[in-house]
Order: structure tokens, then C-alpha cells, then sequence
């Protein structure tokens, strides 16, 4: 198959690190808009984004953009598409959509519209009446823009942070991508201790062992794209030998997560389980304020309790003072906030180095980025 033009969607404020994670992947050809991030690379390709991308939501494949200001300009451009390249006579296709800023507002409609442009193209192409959409699922979305239709396919099904350990979750999980996001812009490695003293589920631990030992996240889960002729079985075999061949659990690691919840403990616990990290992980049970992370040059790495998550600014200003006096013991250590607390360093006693702002949700919050020194060169 020719080169595709392929789009991770991706929460605000992480293009650049889900840009990033694509030319790690080998593909250079890479455009950073808001909420994507364009690319382009064959049908393997998609099974690499797939299995391996930490902070992106989904990869589409970019089957089509045109003007659509009017139903016919939509039924028209949408039926010159190659649809039947892509869909078999037997597939299930349901189309979803949004619209924003353009004429075409309704989005029910659109969704019809575009579906019986679809059916039209198939006809011609099968030759039939009629289809039973008993096989594999293609997920098509029209997506309206200032009057400019994008239409894609979905290959990843349900978002890329649900990566298929945890079963079970605490009050406000953060979620998997973000967690995976904050340990990468800290630039943390695995021969540095990792400390989060709020830790709940344990989803920041479990994504910075998963980075530690190079696992890429999406091995324990499937893709509808798994079924679609288009990405032949041999490609995703391919890719996940590669996947598993990449993996690096030799790596000793020195990550801990601590929470005064007991409970959201034993959640951490299992979920470390059935990530199959179960021992490489240590987690207690600790309040904040007998935190004693161990160790030189480590990163601190946390997403606090907060009133807008929690419903209690007392404790989240309670939190954040005794976080202050942790860190303050720490002069090696570099420290990473995720919190919409504007009084987050007023509360913690030190300004941020750097800030970043990222949506935790649908929370706007910053990443307070406290630097400390780099580790020594090793000779």
C-alpha cells in the first residue's frame, strides 16, 4: 500500500510530545495542528501508532477533505472517495460526526448524508441493493471545520489510554495518556529514582515502569483495524514482534507510589498486576507529609488532590504546603505539578523553573515544573 495520510488526535496542549513520539517511530513527515498531529506512512504505520504511542487518543486515516458548504457539496464529495478500497461488501460502518463553525450544523444530518454517499459508492463497486454490516467495524467520522469536511476512518476503536490493566479505578483517575505525557516532558530515565506521594491508582508508577523498560502500551489490547483487510494480519504479527523484541525488563527500576488512601492502594496494586509489573513497583500506604523519597537526582512526579477535581480546596491547599516542605529536602531532585491551582507556588513555597499548561479532562491545569540539577555524567 501507497503512503497514507494518517492523524493521532491528541488531548490540547500535547501535540508536540505525540510529534514527537511519531518521529521516534520513524516517521519524519510530521504537521502539528491543534488536536492532531498529521503524518504519513503505510499500512504498517498505523499498527506501530497504535501499539505504541503513550499521549495521542486515536489514529485516523485521512480518507478525504473538501468544501462543503451545502448537503450536495457533502453527498458529492464524500461519494468521490475511494470508499470501497477500504470497506468490504459485508463491513459494519456507522458514521459519526461533529461540526463547528459552518453552515452545515446539524450533525445527525450530516451523518446521514454522508452514510447514504457512502452506500452509493458501494453499489457501484458490489453491484448490490443492499448491505448487512455483519463483519468488521469501520468507524467513519465527518468532521465539519469552517465549512470544510474532513472524512476519516477510525483504527483504533476505544481511546488509546485505556491500555488494559486497570480494571478498577479511584475517585478522579488521571488518565493513562496524561500520566505517560507528565513522565515524558520530565525527561526522567530509569536509572533515576520516580516518587509520587499522591499516587491513587498508581497510573503515573505504572507508565513510567511501562517507559522504563520500553513496553509499548497498546500490547495488552486489540484494535478494530485488527480485522480490516486493508492492515493484513502479517503487518500487526509484525509489529507486535517488534514491540516484543523492544522490551527492555532487564532495566532495574526505582519507582515508588505512595497515597493515604488505603484503598486506592490496593487499586495501584492491581493494576501494577496486571500490567505485569507486579514487584518491580513499590506502593504504601503514606500521607504526604512523611514522605521520604530516597535517593539523588530523582523526579518527583504527581497529580495532587484538587478542589475542582475533589470538591475540597482546604485539602488541596493542605497538600500542596506539605508537598513544599517534601521538596524542599530534596535539592537533586526536579519536581512535576499537574494542578489548576493558580496559588500552586505561593502554596508550595518556590517558584516554577517552567510551566506548561495541558487539560487534565476537561480542566485546564499546569504542569509547574520545579528543575533541579541534571544527574553526573557517568564516565
Amino acid at each position: 500500500m501507497s503512503q497514507l495520510d494518517l492523524i493521532a488526535t491528541v488531548p490540547m496542549g500535547l501535540e508536540a510530545v505525540v510529534a514527537r513520539e511519531i518521529r521516534d517511530l520513524g516517521y519524519p513527515d510530521v504537521t502539528v495542528e491543534n488536536g492532531r498531529v498529521l503524518f504519513k506512512g503505510d499500512a504498517l504505520a498505523i499498527c506501530r501508532a497504535n501499539l505504541w504511542l503513550r499521549t495521542a487518543d486515536r489514529i485516523l486515516v485521512k480518507m478525504g477533505q473538501f468544501e462543503a458548504h451545502t448537503f450536495d457539496e457533502l453527498f458529492e464529495g464524500t461519494k468521490a472517495l475511494d470508499w470501497p478500497d477500504w470497506i468490504p461488501e459485508d463491513a459494519e460502518f456507522p458514521v459519526e460526526g461533529r461540526s463547528h463553525k459552518s453552515q452545515l450544523s446539524s450533525v445527525p444530518a450530516c451523518q446521514g448524508i454522508v452514510k447514504k454517499a457512502i452506500v452509493e459508492k458501494m453499489k457501484l463497486r458490489y453491484g448490490t441493493e443492499w448491505f448487512a454490516e455483519t463483519g468488521a467495524r469501520y468507524v467513519i467520522e465527518v468532521a465539519l471545520l469552517n465549512d470544510v469536511a474532513t472524512l476519516t476512518l477510525d483504527t483504533t476503536g476505544p481511546s488509546l489510554h485505556k491500555r488494559g490493566y486497570r480494571k478498577l479505578v479511584t475517585e478522579a483517575p488521571l488518565k493513562e495518556t496524561m500520566a505517560a505525557a507528565m513522565v515524558l516532558l520530565s525527561r526522567w530515565r530509569a536509572d533515576r529514582p520516580l516518587y509520587d506521594p499522591f499516587c491513587g491508582s498508581g497510573t503515573i508508577p505504572i507508565e513510567a515502569a511501562m517507559i522504563g523498560w520500553n513496553i509499548a502500551p497498546g500490547l495488552r489490547r486489540s484494535f478494530p483495524s485488527e480485522a480490516w483487510d486493508t492492515v493484513p494480519p502479517e503487518l500487526w504479527e509484525q509489529a507486535r514482534e517488534e514491540a516484543y523484541d523492544a522490551v527492555q525488563d532487564d532495566v532495574p527500576l526505582d519507582i515508588v507510589g505512595c497515597d493515604i488512601d488505603g484503598a486506592a492502594i490496593d487499586v495501584a496494586l492491581a493494576a501494577a498486576k496486571a500490567a505485569g509489573l507486579s514487584g518491580q513497583l513499590h506502593f504504601r500506604v503514606e500521607p504526604v507529609a512523611k514522605a521520604q523519597p530516597l535517593g539523588d537526582y530523582g523526579c518527583l512526579i504527581t497529580n495532587p488532590p484538587y478542589g475542582e477535581r475533589l470538591g475540597d480546596q482546604g485539602e488541596a491547599e493542605r497538600a500542596l504546603r506539605q508537598l513544599g516542605k517534601v521538596t524542599g529536602l530534596l535539592p537533586t531532585w526536579s519536581t512535576f505539578v499537574l494542578s489548576p491551582d493558580r496559588q500552586l507556588e505561593q502554596w508550595m513555597g518556590r517558584r516554577a523553573d517552567k510551566k506548561r499548561k495541558l487539560f487534565n479532562g476537561r480542566i485546564e491545569c499546569s504542569l509547574a515544573q520545579f528543575l533541579g540539577p541534571l544527574p553526573p555524567r557517568k564516565p
